[in-house]
C-alpha cells in the first residue's frame, strides 16, 4: 500500500523534523476467534525519523513511536433476548377439549453505539543522534465488538528534544477501509 507524504516540522530554534514511512502493509486476516464482530489485520512497514538543520540549541535526541489506529463505524452492545410462550386450547362441541397449541414468540434486541477509535502502540525507540528507525513486520492488531465498517491507519510520532524544548511531528498513513 502506498505511504502518505512525510510529516514535517520546522522548529522555532532552527531544527527540521521529518517522519515518514515506506513499504507499508495492511492486510485483513481471519480473526483468531469466530466472532463476526472481531477485526484483525496483519501490518508492517518501515518508519523513519530525522532531525536536520542548524538549530540554535543543542539537540539531545528524541523518540519515535509507531502504531496503528483502528476505527469501528458501529459498536455492538449487549444482545437481549425476549420470549413468550402461550397456550391456545381448542374446545370443541359439547365442551370437549381438543388439541392445545403452544405458540412461542421470540425477539432479539441488539444495542448499537456510535463507533470508536482504538489506538494500538506497537513500538517506541529513543535516539541520541539525528536518525531513528522502527521496522514492523507481521504484527497482528485487532478490535472487538465492531459490527460496522472498520478503518485502519498507521501513525508514527517523532519527538526531537533539546535541553529545554520538545518538538513533535506525526506521520499519518493512508486510511484503509475494510
Amino acid at each position: 500500500m502506498p505511504s502518505s507524504p512525510p510529516g514535517y516540522l520546522a522548529t522555532p530554534d532552527g531544527w527540521e523534523l521529518t517522519v515518514a514511512a515506506r513499504d507499508e502493509t495492511q492486510v485483513p486476516v481471519a480473526p483468531l476467534t469466530t466472532a463476526l464482530t472481531t477485526r484483525e489485520y496483519l501490518v508492517g512497514g518501515t518508519f523513519t525519523g530525522t532531525v536536520t538543520g542548524a538549530g540554535s540549541t543543542e539537540l539531545s535526541g528524541g523518540s519515535l513511536v509507531v502504531g496503528y489506529r483502528i476505527g469501528c463505524g458501529i459498536v455492538g452492545g449487549p444482545v437481549e433476548l425476549f420470549a413468550t410462550v402461550g397456550a391456545n386450547p381448542n374446545i370443541g362441541p359439547n365442551a370437549v377439549l381438543g388439541a392445545v397449541e403452544f405458540p412461542v414468540n421470540g425477539q432479539a434486541k441488539v444495542n448499537l453505539r456510535p463507533g470508536t477509535v482504538t489506538v494500538v502502540p506497537v513500538g517506541e525507540k529513543s535516539f541520541k543522534g539525528s536518525d531513528v528507525r522502527v521496522t514492523v513486520t507481521g504484527f497482528r492488531v485487532k478490535v472487538d465488538g465492531c459490527v460496522g465498517q472498520s478503518f485502519l491507519q498507521s501513525y508514527a510520532t517523532l519527538t526531537g528534544s533539546t535541553t529545554d524544548t520538545s518538538d513533535i511531528v506525526t506521520y499519518a498513513g493512508q486510511v484503509k477501509v475494510v
